[in-house]
C-alpha cells in the first residue's frame, strides 16, 4: 500500500510541479519518485521471494501515510524557505 499511496503523491505533486515550475515542488518530486521507486525494487525482491508485489497489510498502509505526510511536512519547510528568499531578494 505504501508503493500505491506514493505513487499517487508523486503523480500528484509532479502535476503541481508542471503547473507552477517552484524549486519546492521538484524537490518534493523527486523525493516521491526515488521513494516509490525503492518500494517498486522492495516489491520484485518481494515477488522473488514468493510474497505478493503489493502489501495491503494495515501496517504497510499506515507506513505509506506517515511517508506522505512526512514528504508534505518537508514540501512546507521547502516552500516556507523559498517564499522567505524571494520575498528578502525584492
Amino acid at each position: 500500500m505504501c508503493l500505491i499511496m506514493t505513487i499517487i503523491a508523486a503523480v500528484v505533486f509532479t502535476a503541481l510541479w508542471a503547473k507552477m515550475r517552484k524549486q519546492s515542488l521538484l524537490t518534493t518530486t523527486l523525493m516521491f519518485w526515488a521513494a516509490a521507486l525503492m518500494w517498486s525494487v522492495d516489491g520484485v525482491a518481494s515477488v522473488l521471494d514468493g510474497e505478493p508485489f503489493f502489501d495491503i497489510s494495515r501496517e504497510d498502509t499506515i507506513l505509506g501515510a506517515i511517508i506522505v505526510l512526512c514528504g508534505v511536512a518537508i514540501f512546507a519547510v521547502l516552500a516556507v524557505f523559498e517564499r522567505r528568499r524571494v520575498l528578502k531578494a525584492n
